[in-house]
């Protein structure tokens, strides 16, 4: 990375060093958080909100990045990638996946920690020109002291796979549409479907360990740069 940017650095770090921490200084490009009635954010949750929306646009950097601990979680529902080397890949690797990502709405629902957030999205798969629209609850896990993002859920029609097959409704099993519906996500994604859970938490760790095999991450911010990511 470029000089005065490190991956372990804190927020209580930048200021030590006179460093700029403002999403404008990161190179944020979504700054105009929604919000619903009644939620209040401070400028330090607006930056961390900013950054996670870039990255589900398919807009990484290494600098936004940079506000993740090292050991931060990525979670959604085919995924479960812990730690640096596993997260970054997931977020350069919409870029690699995707011809276009489009927002169609994000709302800040909950200002605590987690923050929680409505999004949803509309994704064009590179070559076959598959398009998913994904209705998202996102929640941004931080801590408080060093004010990076410890873990992101991203639970795809606000649920993640359980731990227990048991918690499969009857119905759901039983329901055509249900089935077609999650058939129709792993495909997208170019995985076998199967709903039981130890088999989809396997495939959820193997993505997570797949994914940086296949995905380069830029080793410095020249890098990031020729790929348009500064």
């Amino acid at each position: 990375m470029a000089s005065g940017w490190s991956s372990t650095t804190s927020i209580a770090d930048f200021c030590s060093l006179n460093l700029p921490v403002a999403g404008s200084d990161l190179g944020i490009e979504n700054t105009n958080i929604k919000t619903a009635p009644g939620v209040t954010l401070d400028e330090h949750q607006k930056t961390l909100v900013g950054c996670v929306l870039d990255l589900f646009a398919g807009r990484p950097s290494l600098k936004k990045l940079s506000l993740w601990d090292d050991n931060g979680v990525f979670e959604d529902n085919i995924t479960i990638a812990t730690g640096r080397k596993q997260f970054e890949p997931q977020w350069y690797g919409l870029q690699t996946a995707f011809s276009e990502i489009e927002r169609l709405h994000h709302e800040v629902v909950s200002g605590g920690n987690p923050i929680g957030m409505d999004l949803k999205t509309r994704y064009v798969t590179k070559g076959i020109s598959k398009e998913q629209t994904i209705e998202s609850k996102i929640n941004i896990f931080y801590d408080k002291d060093t004010g990076k993002i410890t873990k992101v859920q991203d639970k795809w029609g606000g649920e993640l796979p359980d731990s227990s097959f048991k918690n499969v409704s009857i119905e759901q099993l039983f329901d055509p549409w249900w089935w077609v519906h999650y058939g129709e996500g792993w495909a997208w994604w170019m995985w076998s479907f199967t709903w039981d859970t130890w088999w989809w938490q396997a495939m959820r760790n193997l993505n997570s360990v797949s994914v940086p095999k296949m995905v380069s991450v830029p080793k410095n911010d020249e890098e990031d740069a020729k790929r348009g990511n500064q």
